[in-house]
């Protein structure tokens, strides 16, 4: 990857908080102001100024007759085949495949991201463009988990959090923060290819004080320079020789880990096996 300050790259900024006095918003304009004035172009998908439809439904497709039974997987695949996807679709996909790198700026509600960014994911990523893509056949399930349309793009979550950090750890009451953003890190940035960057989290977001904001857009500039540059999460390729013909992590990897860690490749671990065979324990 080449180093953010030396070469110009797209960047698009996918922004979901309905105020733009928010921290999220002091969030985007700060990135928006950083990126560029390191000459980079950036683009803003600013849902809730778009008003943007989050209903995933037959009027996503030209081609659906009104009454007509609606199965949207298939549906999506015939329109993006057909070139016959509602326009902000289109216009949404050609963000992403524009882009170098992605950056998703949201609250956390509920344990996951806004109902406007989830029906963004839910009608932007079509079959045919985000998922169904590649080779079905044998040990092969497509392209995906690293690989797909997505592919050689950068992805990172800009996340503020309303809680105290200590409840989003292992022993934490909430859960880890990484286990509760394992859905969109790993199954919705990863799943089309892309490689997925820690996350940047902001916690106590409600009680931040304005003599705080300034450590908070340093750290957060400082994640900025690093997007190109920083190592990803080291996410287990689906075809790199990981998983088993039924998609299942083979024996000897992921030694003592559990949970979602397993499909981080660990310290000591090859990053890619031999597509059919095992893999001997860490100890043997």
């Amino acid at each position: 990857m080449p180093d953010l300050k030396d070469v110009p790259m797209n960047i698009l900024i996918v922004y979901a908080h309905p105020e733009p006095r928010s921290l999220n918003g002091a969030l985007k304009d700060l990135a928006v102001r950083h990126l560029t004035a390191q000459g980079h172009e950036v683009r803003v998908s600013d849902l809730y100024a778009m008003k943007w439809k989050a209903v995933a439904d037959g009027a996503d497709f030209l081609n659906h007759a009104s009454g007509e039974r609606l199965s949207y997987a298939r549906a999506s695949r015939d329109a993006f085949a057909g070139g016959l996807q509602s326009p902000d679709i289109v216009a949404e996909q050609e963000k992403l495949l524009w882009a170098d790198a992605v950056l998703f700026q949201f609250p956390m509600w509920w344990f996951s991201m806004p109902a406007i960014l989830k029906g963004w994911i839910d009608r932007v990523y079509a079959y045919g463009f985000a998922y169904g893509v590649g080779v079905h056949d044998g040990d092969r399930w497509g392209d995906r988990y690293g690989e797909g349309t997505l592919k050689g793009r950068r992805a990172m979550l800009s996340v503020t959090i309303g809680g105290r950090a200590p409840h989003y750890t292992d022993r934490g009451v909430n859960g880890a923060l990484d286990d509760l953003l394992f859905p969109i890190q790993h199954g919705v940035l990863f799943y089309p290819g892309m490689e997925v960057l820690p996350p940047f989290a902001s916690y106590m977001t409600d009680r931040l004080s304005e003599a705080q904001w300034p450590s908070v857009a340093e750290a957060f500039q400082a994640r900025l320079d690093g997007l190109f540059t920083d190592a990803p999460l080291p996410f287990r390729l689906q075809n790199g020789g990981h998983y088993d013909s039924q998609q299942v992590l083979k024996p000897g990897l992921g030694h003592g880990a559990s949970g979602t860690r397993i499909h981080l490749v660990l310290p000591g671990e090859p990053e890619q096996l031999p597509v059919g065979l095992g893999s001997p324990a860490p100890d043997a």
